[in-house]
């Protein structure tokens, strides 16, 4: 079958490999959509970070090159022997996280902040960039009928986002800045409507992310480009209760600490390529708080019951869908070369 292979820094090849054989414990799916995540463009870019190189993965036991694609949805066709949450035909999607099971965080039901932590398609794995994968059956969730496949590929990145602002301590009726409207930080501003952010201030250098980020709730979309996005933010609410770092960008961190009040917080969502320095004074001299979020845990569930309500929604957010074979040209590249993209959707080859 074919696969999208990560070999090195801007080194992905699509070719063939050997279907992958369910066994037991395991479900094999066909894979329909899986979405280019922004993990995945800075393994592209500057890896590896997540990807094993030279040696194996302790959990996946894997190493590059790696199948590639972990936001992806498919159908169940196979399932290994003992597997009895779902049957042939079910319609799935995938939370792809490898976890030991064993060390303290995940005896506390923390598997997201694991000791091993890994990803399917960062960490090795069957990927979703792929005609099929085969994963344990923990990783396999049932959708709801009324959400479609590409529905299914946003449940991964919505989870992210929704993890975040659970993690936060934003409140109803609180103020919001978002660093940053690429996919996950509009996902971030849907999950502040559910919360009940009374205001949510943007911080976006790209026309068309900017104006994506009203379209999804945002109170006010600032271009740093032309105006002080602290002054700004500053002076429409005093400092926000809560700034969300979604840009990976150095710079901004120290911009997203300024935002915030006195006992402020300021949520690092991002995954950095490099280090960030922020001058430790002005969080210690107005008590801010800084804080950490990866990926997500037990909120699958919850992120597919507000998609049916109409939260996180594949019409508003996918802004290109394309085959397998174009995925370097018509996918990586595309997001260096045009920030006008939210989400790029891959179909997967028969």
């Amino acid at each position: 079958m074919k696969a999208a292979r990560w070999h090195g820094v801007k080194d992905i090849r699509v070719e063939q490999v050997d279907e992958p054989a369910v066994g037991p414990g395991e479900v094999k799916l066909k894979v329909a959509w899986t979405g280019i995540c922004g993990s995945d463009l800075h393994e592209y870019l500057a890896g590896p970070i997540f990807v094993p190189v030279g040696e194996d993965h302790p959990l996946s036991h894997d190493q590059a090159p790696i199948t590639m694609g972990h936001e992806y949805s498919g159908t169940v066709t196979e399932v290994g022997e003992g597997v009895t949450n779902v049957v042939p035909g079910d319609r799935v999607v995938i939370e792809p996280i490898f976890a030991c099971g064993t060390c303290p965080a995940c005896l506390e039901g923390k598997y997201n902040l694991c000791d091993s932590l890994g990803f399917v398609g960062l960490s090795g794995g069957h990927g979703g960039f792929a005609a099929y994968s085969v994963v344990p059956a923990r990783m396999v969730h049932k959708m709801p009928d009324a959400l479609s496949m590409e529905q299914g590929a946003l449940v991964e990145p919505s989870a992210v986002a929704l993890h975040a602002v659970r993690m936060s301590k934003i409140k109803a009726g609180d103020t919001a800045a978002v660093f940053g409207a690429g996919p996950i930080g509009l996902l971030v501003v849907e999950a502040l409507r559910v919360a009940g952010a009374a205001q949510i201030h943007v911080v976006e250098p790209s026309e068309v992310r900017r104006q994506k980020a009203l379209e999804l709730g945002a109170t006010s979309v600032i271009d740093p480009s032309v105006e002080d996005a602290v002054a700004t933010i500053r002076a429409a609410t005093g400092g926000v209760a809560v700034s969300f770092e979604v840009t990976g960008v150095p710079q901004v961190l120290q911009q997203c600490i300024e935002a915030t009040r006195h006992e402020g917080q300021v949520l690092i969502v991002s995954i950095w390529e490099k280090a960030a320095a922020f001058q430790p004074n002005t969080v210690v001299l107005k008590e801010r708080q800084l804080l950490g979020s990866i990926a997500y845990r037990h909120i699958y569930p919850a992120v597919m019951e507000l998609m049916m309500q109409g939260y996180f929604s594949a019409d508003k957010l996918v802004t290109k869908r394309i085959a397998l074979e174009d995925i370097t040209t018509e996918g990586f590249d595309a997001l260096v070369a045009e920030k006008s993209h939210v989400k790029i959707l891959v179909e997967a080859p028969e």
